[in-house]
């Protein structure tokens, strides 16, 4: 069945470009707004506009979908992009829904059950169970959780139960599901990712791999394909990995097979059941358009891929947030140029505001080239030419990472950002070869150190010593969801005060140093704004 008219459930910059792929193929399009985000980019792209009350609705866009005759829904990514009731919801309505089935979404969103359908289909699965059973360092895992919501790492048992109600915590907030799962931690693995497309009729197939482990928080910043830390045999191992797995769920579109790769072992960490944010890599190395072939699969049409399989390609992400510590920032654009010559996906305008609401990215810049060396230079070209006023970005930090040693030598694991802090020095040379790391001494390599605290970049410690204070400050705009101290409390270094959220992700406010609190000026369910003063402590 041929669409003529699809709504995206979704905003910024993926519902922009869904729109682009509908108009390419002669499709009509719909937006949808929340009542805060009225005029918004997204909505400047589309045919019409409908207004919805939550994008988190799924009876509000099937509403909107009706009321202007849209006979399919693209989710985008985010959102309701992986919720299995909605696309079961979409369907009962009698519109098309531009993704997988119900029943692969729920066998594949649900970790712990892909984890048992992938261990039967042969594919490496990282062991699981009760923290005894798995030891320290463990990951805390949301079962239907992604994007690095719900996860936290636990070094040690003191650190299991504060850890484990975070991550409950965060994944209610963003997924309505707080099931959590712990599993065995690696510490410094490649995040390699499989990108497939699977059409009506069980034919899956893929379209190569994508490098992603360069991360922040559990979310990549930078992601490229092919992959500099395979050869021909693992890549095709990990693919066929992936393939068998989507036949086992019975996956249909496109969908993404997530592996940790440890050595030449990799393991699955993840489905997910949408497009990605990185998918532009593998669009400018393949030549294959993803969106325009999940729009052909909904429609009932086989696959039509040709993968050329040419040259190296680069995506970095811009976002409005503090290039050390990585919180989001608010404010409106008063100046941006973006780059000419390589792909840019944006999701604002000049004059646009970014506020915390939603996520903060400004736009995805992707270079290709004949090599990797050509894409990252193309790529640390465009970061040159790139300019954004009038809110804070991560602009000097991608700038910083694209001429990274160990980025340009491709070895870089997710253990970068804690071993070069952002903005650091590059070291003065890279170990290689048989003299790498600590051989002499028979040692271990050492733990990554905590990436930048950000803490010490939010909080102002004043006075001489001897009845010293701080005053700590939000370190970004957001809502108080916990506090966890009083007035007359003596608190220990390090200790959480109180607990913030902002885009679904929690920080955590600490002290800085042994003390008494003095006072503290929020109540849980405040919103606060960025440099809004908290606890202030005294020794």
């Amino acid at each position: 069945m041929a669409i003529e008219k699809l709504l995206v459930a979704n905003r910024g910059e993926i519902a922009a470009r869904i729109f682009r792929a509908c108009d390419e193929a002669g499709i009509g399009t719909v937006a949808v707004a929340a009542p805060d985000d009225h005029g918004a980019f997204h909505t400047r792209q589309a045919g019409e506009t409908v207004e919805i009350q939550s994008y988190l609705f799924s009876e509000e866009h099937i509403r909107a979908a009706k009321s202007v005759g849209a006979d399919a829904i693209h989710p985008g990514y985010g959102f309701l992009a992986e919720n299995a009731d909605f696309a079961e919801a979409v369907e009962a309505a009698g519109i098309v829904f531009v993704g997988p089935t119900p029943d692969a979404l729920r066998k594949g969103g649900d970790k712990l059950e892909a984890k048992r359908i992938a261990e039967e289909a042969g594919v490496p699965v990282l062991s699981a169970g009760e923290p005894d059973e798995v030891g320290y360092p463990l990951v805390v895992k949301a079962s239907a959780g992604g994007g690095g919501r719900g996860m936290r790492v636990v070094r040690e048992p003191s650190m299991l139960e504060e850890s484990t109600e975070a991550a409950r915590r965060e994944a209610k907030a963003a997924f309505g599901d707080d099931t959590v799962y712990y599993e065995r931690y690696v510490e410094r693995p490649h995040h390699v990712e499989i990108q497939l497309l699977a059409e009506a009729h069980g034919e899956v197939i893929a379209l190569g791999e994508r490098d992603c482990s360069v991360q922040r928080r559990h979310q990549k910043v930078l992601e490229e394909s092919p992959s500099p830390a395979l050869d021909r045999e693992l890549r095709a191992r990990m693919s066929e990995a992936a393939v068998a797995f989507g036949r086992a769920i019975g996956y249909r579109s496109a969908g993404t097979v997530e592996f940790m790769l440890d050595g030449r072992d990799f393991y699955l960490l993840e489905l997910n059941g949408r497009i990605q944010v990185e998918h532009p890599v593998t669009e400018l190395v393949t030549g294959v358009d993803i969106v325009r072939e999940q729009l052909r699969v909904a429609a009932g049409e086989p696959l039509d891929v040709d993968p050329r399989f040419e040259g190296h390609a680069v995506e970095a992400r811009l976002y409005a947030e503090d290039p050390k510590s990585f919180l989001p920032q608010a404010g409106r654009i008063e100046r941006l140029r973006l780059p000419t010559g390589i792909r840019v996906d944006a999701g604002v305008e000049e004059g646009d505001e970014v506020g915390v609401a939603y996520d903060p990215m400004i736009a995805k810049l992707i270079a290709h080239g004949p090599t990797r060396d050509e894409a990252l230079l193309r790529l640390r070209d465009a970061l040159a030419e790139t300019t954004v006023e009038g809110l804070t970005t991560n602009l000097p930090f991608l700038r910083w990472l694209v001429a990274h040693p160990v980025i340009r030598a491709g070895r870089a694991t997710t253990a970068f950002l804690s071993e070069y802090p952002p903005l650091s020095a590059p070291p003065p040379r890279l170990p290689s070869g048989p003299w790498d790391g600590a051989w002499r001494l028979n040692l271990p390599a050492p733990e990554p150190q905590a990436p930048p605290d950000v803490d010490e970049l939010a909080h102002a410690r004043t006075g001489a010593s001897g009845g010293e204070q701080s005053s700590l400050t939000a370190p970004m705009p957001g809502t108080v969801i916990k506090v966890l101290a009083s007035p007359g409390d003596k608190v220990e270094h390090r200790q959480t005060l109180l607990v913030l959220e902002a885009m679904k992700m929690e920080t955590p406010v600490v002290s800085p140093y042994d003390g008494t609190v003095r006072a503290v000026h929020v109540r849980e369910g405040d919103r606060v704004a960025g440099g809004t003063l908290l606890v202030e402590l005294e020794d």
